[in-house]
């Protein structure tokens, strides 16, 4: 494998280019790695350096003045140059003690050219070599990923996949899912292994990956150089892997681990959307449930089997969640593609809500999510920890493309209550219609909205809004006015005139008029108790009736 892509100093020495040339001093540092090579031969040159680079010069910079080749070397030094290289002739004939002594100090590559050299056959030589290494390296790596990718589709695909990331890195590979035991490649005695284990447990806590699911961290510890890699997708980590080399890591090994770790990460995706496949077959006696076609605990006993006893005392809340897929063309997503968005989004779901101390029973039926949410945790607010699964799920990155609408019904206990609070979530999820800005609404929220759903007649709601309102939706519909909005939000903010106007996006002059035009419409009262309950009270009833009206 070409991970040695990269040339250090001391491997440049011994290119033929380099046959004449000798190092005064850094010897210590002939094993940093050049990355590219330069000619420099200005004084100041800083921005030009991005660092790692192999600086070649005749001099003509500085001369002979060690004053400005000492600010000729401050600025290699902190640019993290590798080395320079000085071609003696015609601006320098000698190299001064003094010169060596400060590039000693910095262990920093200061090699000699005692005749002259042409930097266009150094730069060729080296750069050729880096960019064909640069190739075969990319050519390993995209064999490599192939590999990892058709080893997952084994049953042991894993291991295969951590046995051939060691071969390729000949580092130690040490793999920690987070449900299951550990593995190591090679295998590793119990106390280095118990050792390296406490080492990434105290690393994980301490940077959050078990909860972010993303970063990549790297450090040395006594000699060896250690780089962790999660693994996982939709916001959850699964697992680590660890690499601990016996060099410092370059930029094949950061990127054979992020293959690997995204072949993992599939094959453990793939597994979880058959067990997620599994599951949802196993729990469509849920829609019999809440319909009422379940009568008898016995019958729900029987298709839980040992855990029913325990889920039957908890608190649980009926949860309807609603996605809508769009597109690329603003268009949603075909009928086909319903079941397996749904999956996914049951899968992240179940994720999330066990992260919260739910035990989520999850059905699919068509575009929508039915969660059955058991608290585990009754003495944790149950609102609140429902409220962070809920913006976990809408803040997906794996599903930016999908709109969701959540409905969730009131607490209760025992199977058979369930279609009391699946109920109140369809009346829940239908209000996020109606109110167009809120996607997420708690039945507890409902307000008037409660009492109005229950009145079956919705002639009875017609009648109530045409005897409070009709004068002001008439004159809207022949205007094009907007006064039934001007009203409700004049009479949500209580009568606040600075509010309402900067809410509707006017100057308090217009509203003047509104109001004005308001009060010649409904009378002088409208704003006294009564008279204003019953016209708000007209306009959520207004809403519920046409929910298609954004107010």
């Amino acid at each position: 494998m070409h991970q040695n892509y990269q040339l250090t100093v001391e491997e440049i020495l011994a290119r033929p280019s380099f046959q004449h040339a000798y190092i005064a001093a850094g010897k210590m540092g002939i094993g940093r790695l050049v990355r590219w090579v330069h000619i420099i031969e200005v004084i100041q040159f800083e921005q030009l350096l991005q660092g790692g680079e192999m600086i070649l010069t005749t001099g003509a910079a500085f001369k002979n003045d060690t004053k400005s080749f000492m600010t000729y070397l401050e600025q290699l030094i902190h640019r993290n140059v590798t080395c320079l290289c000085i071609e003696m002739g015609h601006y320098i004939s000698s190299v001064p003690q003094e010169w060596m002594d400060a590039a000693e100090a910095h262990d920093f590559p200061l090699i000699i050219f005692p005749e002259a050299v042409r930097f266009i056959d150094i730069t060729q030589d080296i750069h050729a070599h880096i960019i064909n290494q640069h190739h075969k390296a990319l050519q390993d790596l995209e064999k490599i990923s192939r590999e990892f990718h058709r080893m997952t589709l084994s049953s042991q695909g894993v291991t295969h996949v951590l046995a051939l990331l060691q071969s390729s890195t000949k580092g130690q590979v040490i793999y920690v899912p987070i449900d299951a035991g550990p593995k190591f490649a090679p295998p590793l005695g119990k106390r280095e292994s118990a050792q390296w284990l406490t080492f990434l447990a105290s690393r994980s806590t301490e940077s959050g990956y078990d909860e972010t699911g993303a970063g990549l961290y790297f450090e040395d510890i006594e000699g060896q150089s250690v780089i962790v890699q999660p693994v996982g997708a939709m916001g959850k980590t699964w697992a680590h892997i660890m690499l601990v080399l016996d060099r410092k890591p370059q930029e094949y090994e950061y990127l054979i681990l992020d293959s690997a770790s995204l072949s993992i990460a599939q094959d453990l995706l793939r597994k979880r959307y058959m067990e997620e496949r599994k599951l949802y077959s196993q729990t469509l006696w849920v829609d019999d449930l809440l319909h009422m076609r379940i009568h008898q605990e016995e019958q729900i006993k029987d298709l839980i089997g040992g855990e029913f006893k325990r889920l039957n005392a908890l608190t649980y809340q009926v949860l309807l969640i609603e996605f809508e897929q769009e597109q690329e063309d603003g268009m949603t997503a075909e009928e086909e593609g319903i079941e397996s968005a749904g999956l996914h989004l049951s899968l992240a779901a179940r994720s999330i809500f066990e992260g919260q101390l739910f035990y989520p029973i999850i059905t699919l039926k068509h575009n929508r999510l039915v969660v059955l949410a058991f608290d585990k945790a009754p003495k944790k607010p149950a609102k609140e920890r429902l409220q962070h699964v809920l913006e976990s799920l809408q803040g997906m990155k794996d599903h930016a493309g999908t709109r969701l609408k959540i409905g969730i019904g009131q607490p209760i206990q025992s199977f058979l209550n369930a279609h009391r609070s699946y109920q109140e979530a369809l009346q829940a999820l239908s209000l996020t219609v109606t109110l167009q800005q809120k996607n997420v609404m708690f039945y507890d929220e409902l307000g008037v909205f409660e009492l109005l759903f229950h009145i079956a007649d919705k002639g009875i709601l017609a009648s109530f809004v045409r005897t409070y309102l009709g004068p002001i939706i008439d004159h809207d519909n022949l205007k094009g006015s907007e006064l039934l909005r001007t009203l409700k939000l004049y009479l949500d903010h209580d009568g606040s005139k600075q509010i309402a106007a900067q809410q509707l996006f006017i100057v308090r002059q217009s509203l003047y008029y509104r109001l004005d035009k308001i009060e010649e419409l409904l009378g002088a009262d409208y704003m006294l108790p009564e008279k204003r309950l019953a016209l708000q009270v007209g306009i959520r009833a207004y809403q519920l009736l046409h929910p298609e009206k954004k107010l």
